[in-house]
């Protein structure tokens, strides 16, 4: 007697999937499609991961995005200081970044952009093309806004 076969099971292993490869092999029955909600976190988290980030996005971007995900029924928003542009097989990420006073900004932007290059192709298997760094604005420690004392006398 013969061994019984699920006919919807392939029959013979299916080839791994390389990091950048979205294709599937010639059995599968459908694509793969990655939102562009999933890059923006991913990217978000890997540039909060390097020291000297302070936060991403302008301070009034954070804010109204922190009261709309309060609201019952919102939509998920993508993470303020990242916009992202996905394709099939690649991706564009810009990025807002908020960087600790004393930090070398060209070394935290070089190192944000291997995190999260890093990160994005490692999760997603998307190449990422570009990664474009803005840097907004520098958080200063608390008392160094009193530093050069009163202007006007």
């Amino acid at each position: 007697m013969e061994p019984v076969t699920d006919p919807l099971k392939p029959q013979k292993p299916l080839p791994v999937l390389a990091t950048g490869d979205l294709s599937f092999a010639a059995g599968d029955d459908g694509r793969l499609t990655i939102a562009p909600t999933v890059v923006s976190k991913v990217a978000a988290i890997a540039a909060r991961e390097v020291s000297g980030v302070h936060s991403l996005g302008l301070g009034s971007a954070r804010a109204v995005t922190a009261v709309r995900d309060r609201i019952p029924g919102a939509q998920p928003t993508p993470p303020s200081g990242v916009s992202v542009e996905v394709g099939q097989t690649q991706a564009a990420i810009d990025i807002d970044l908020i960087v600790e006073y004393g930090a070398p900004i060209t070394d935290i932007a070089r190192q944000v952009r291997r995190q999260v290059i890093s990160a994005v192709e490692q999760f997603t298997g998307l190449e990422v093309v570009e990664v474009n760094i803005t840097v907004d604005d520098i958080n200063l420690p608390s008392g160094a806004h009193d530093i050069e004392g009163p202007r006007l006398q």
